[in-house]
């Protein structure tokens, strides 16, 4: 299993994840939501490196060209709330994928917010069979929801590769999408990968709670 960690090189992608990080900046959830679907729009084009290509005639107002366009048929799935605007990102790139859709939310066990689980409650995706499968989730914590969005879209077929995209991951989400993902054929893209998790399961340093930063607190 592949990882690419953003964060070992330099681009511009560092500039907007140290803006995503930064607790004033998090004020404007617009410049917020910006910023992650633009770390998609960049981990979808590197993505898009992997892919097969073949070569295609296209004819111009002049001639024709010759032009290596890519053969994979991509299904992008994300993990409902938090993870729209960086699905919008990979969306903007591969404009021609098929979506799918997964609810999945923390569920506190004890009164403490300690013991977490994993509730998912809808699916809405194309057939996946052989297609190229890119699920973009901002946090890759504790890679339970991870896991259990990938078996809910394993439902409708087995796809050729998986592409586990995030914003931030940990050694523990890391570790468990190593034991509940295919080895050979699931590539691991994050942004950074950070210390570990705290005693709400939230990521350190991270930046808090994706979803209440693109779209408010919940109840």
């Amino acid at each position: 299993m592949e990882i690419i960690n953003f964060s070992d090189q330099n681009s511009i992608i560092n500039q907007y994840l140290a803006e995503i990080r930064d607790k004033d900046y998090q004020k404007n959830r617009l410049l917020f939501r910006n910023n992650v679907m633009r770390i998609g729009e960049f981990e979808a084009f590197e993505i898009s490196k992997t892919l097969n290509y073949e070569s295609k005639q296209v004819t111009t107002p002049l001639g024709t060209a010759q032009v290596n366009v890519p053969t994979d048929r991509i299904v992008l799935a994300t993990i409902f709330r938090a993870g729209l605007p960086f699905h919008n990102g990979f969306l903007n790139i591969f404009d021609h994928a098929g979506n799918a859709f997964v609810s999945a939310y923390r569920e506190y066990k004890d009164a403490a917010h300690h013991v977490v689980g994993i509730h998912v409650e809808y699916l809405a995706t194309p057939d996946i069979n052989g297609k190229t499968l890119i699920i973009a989730d901002p946090m890759l914590a504790t890679g339970g929801s991870m896991e259990l969005g990938y078996k809910a879209i394993l439902s409708k077929g087995t796809p050729r590769h998986v592409h586990v995209a995030c914003l931030l991951a940990t050694p523990e989400g890391i570790a468990h999408i190593r034991k509940t993902f295919p080895e050979d054929s699931t590539t691991i893209w994050c942004a950074a990968i950070d210390e570990g998790l705290n005693e709400h399961q939230y990521i350190v340093p991270g930046f808090g709670d994706a979803g209440d930063l693109c779209y408010g607190e919940k109840i």
